[in-house]
């Protein structure tokens, strides 16, 4: 039988995706750096566990494992080794990263992947799932689609590791797609965008999506936004953050995004997704994307979750509705 291994199990994301596997009756283990909370976490699922650093000479340790989803951020530290080790023990790589240098890292890999028949597949939670699907869905009402913008409202309070990706996001400095190739834009301008209660703010930003959408959609001019509220981005010393925000705060804050597509008409077509929480919605998304890959559902090489699962793969999971515009 196919076998999960969940790296990054008993972080933040990682437990309540572990613990969503468990509860969907899925075979998997659990794996990562620190051997007593792991063998904690796994006494508790009753799964089996391994201990290994995020190393490319780690394949060995991948033995009997079909697909490897990884939930250890930043994942500029952990991607790469984790996607090389992959790539030579023959599984598929998963991930809930939303760092734009992990997608671009995925795609220079993506030759090599496919010779060894793995599929690469990075953002399997929020962000992209919700994104990626929304693009799609709205691309095909537009005809001939010229440029595509994306923006999201990230609610309520980040946990420890969001910050420190978010980190790694702002560090890559603002980029958008232009006729198809990523360049840098540092004088881009803000935008109002409406996520269903009149148009808000929302400042540039280089999420995965100038990647993922480009494959999703073949739609060459594509730029990303945020809005951040209230102390969702914090500051300071982000090793002192608490591990994420708690269930009923999770539950006080869904999660949106707008896509505009214009055609090359001027015509433009937008829609709103909204989910749960991204911290909810992410282990239900990655565990569900994870299950379908063991069950078959995959390409070989570099892949975007809308390519591999199809436009509407972000409403299947519960909670999820897209609004027309």
């Amino acid at each position: 039988m196919s076998t999960l291994l969940i790296y990054g199990a008993t972080g933040y994301t990682g437990r309540m995706a572990a613990e969503r596997a468990k509860g969907l009756g899925l075979r998997f283990e659990v794996a990562g750096r620190n051997q007593a909370r792991l063998a904690a976490l796994a006494a508790q699922l009753d799964v089996p566990f391994r201990v290994f650093e995020a190393d490319a000479d780690a394949a060995g340790l991948l033995d009997g494992i079909s697909v490897l989803l990884n939930f250890a951020g930043p994942f500029a530290l952990t991607a790469e080794p984790l996607m090389r080790t992959c790539i030579k023990a023959g599984v598929d790589y998963l991930d809930i990263t939303a760092e734009i240098n992990v997608y671009r890292l995925a795609e220079r890999l993506g030759a090599e992947a496919a010779s060894h028949h793995v599929m690469l597949l990075p953002g399997v939670g929020w962000d992209v799932v919700p994104t990626d699907s929304l693009a799609v869905h709205v691309t095909r009402r537009v005809q001939e689609p010229f440029a595509l913008s994306i923006a999201l409202q990230v609610p309520g309070s980040m946990s420890r590791g969001s910050a420190m990706s978010v980190s790694e996001i702002i560090g890559a400095g603002v980029l958008a797609r232009v006729d198809g190739e990523l360049v840098a834009t540092p004088g881009a301008t803000p935008r109002h965008f409406d996520f269903g209660n009149g148009p808000i703010l929302c400042v540039p930003l280089s999420f995965g999506d100038l990647v993922t959408a480009w494959h999703s959609t073949g739609i060459p001019n594509i730029a990303m936004f945020v809005h951040i509220s209230g102390d969702a981005f914090p500051k300071g010393d982000m090793s002192q953050l608490p591990d994420g925000p708690t269930q009923e705060q999770r539950e006080a804050h869904p999660a949106r995004a707008v896509v505009e597509v214009i055609g090359i008409d001027g015509a433009a077509s937008r829609s709103v997704i909204e989910t749960v929480n991204g911290y909810s919605y992410t282990p239900l998304a990655a565990v569900e994307a994870a299950r379908r890959v063991l069950n078959g559902d995959r390409q070989q090489g570099f892949t975007t979750p809308a390519k591999v699962f199809g436009g509407g793969f972000a409403e299947s999971i519960e909670g999820t509705r897209i609004t027309d515009f």
